[in-house]
C-alpha cells in the first residue's frame, strides 16, 4: 500500500492557525480521493474533509463550520488541511486516508490506505 505520512502538527493557542501536510507517493493524489479525518481521545474517527481526484472538496460542516480548507498539489503529490480559527474542540490526532474513487468520502470504511496521524492540541 502507498505510505502516507503527515507532518504540521502541533500545539497552538485558540484562533490560531495550522497547516497539515500529507505526503504520498507520486501521482497517488492524481488517482485515489484523499480525505482528513479527526480522532479525538474516547472518541470515534470523525470525517473533516476529501478532495477527490479531480479537485472537488468535500467537508463535514458541522464540525469544520467554514475554518477548514483541504487542497492538493498533483505535482508534489501532496494533499494539504488548512486550519483557521482554532478552537480546543479541535484537538485531535488528524489522519490523512486514500480511497478509490466513486466511494462514499466521509465514510472511514471507504478509506483502505491511512498514515500514522499527527497531534494537533489547541489551548484555550
Amino acid at each position: 500500500q502507498a505510505q502516507l505520512v503527515e507532518s504540521g502538527g502541533g500545539l497552538v493557542q485558540a484562533g490560531d492557525s495550522l497547516r497539515l501536510s500529507c505526503a504520498t507517493p507520486p501521482r497517488t493524489v492524481m488517482w485515489y480521493t484523499m480525505g482528513w479525518f479527526r480522532q479525538a481521545p474516547g472518541k470515534e474517527r470523525e470525517f473533516v474533509a476529501a478532495i477527490s481526484r479531480i479537485g472537488s472538496t468535500t467537508y463535514n460542516v458541522d464540525s469544520v463550520k467554514g475554518r477548514f480548507t483541504i487542497s492538493k498539489d498533483n505535482r508534489k503529490s501532496t494533499v494539504y488541511l488548512q486550519m483557521n480559527s482554532l478552537e480546543p474542540e479541535d484537538t485531535a490526532v488528524y489522519y490523512c486516508a486514500a480511497a478509490q474513487p466513486g466511494a462514499p468520502s466521509a465514510e472511514v470504511a471507504s478509506y483502505s490506505n491511512w498514515g500514522q496521524g499527527t497531534q494537533v492540541t489547541v489551548s484555550s
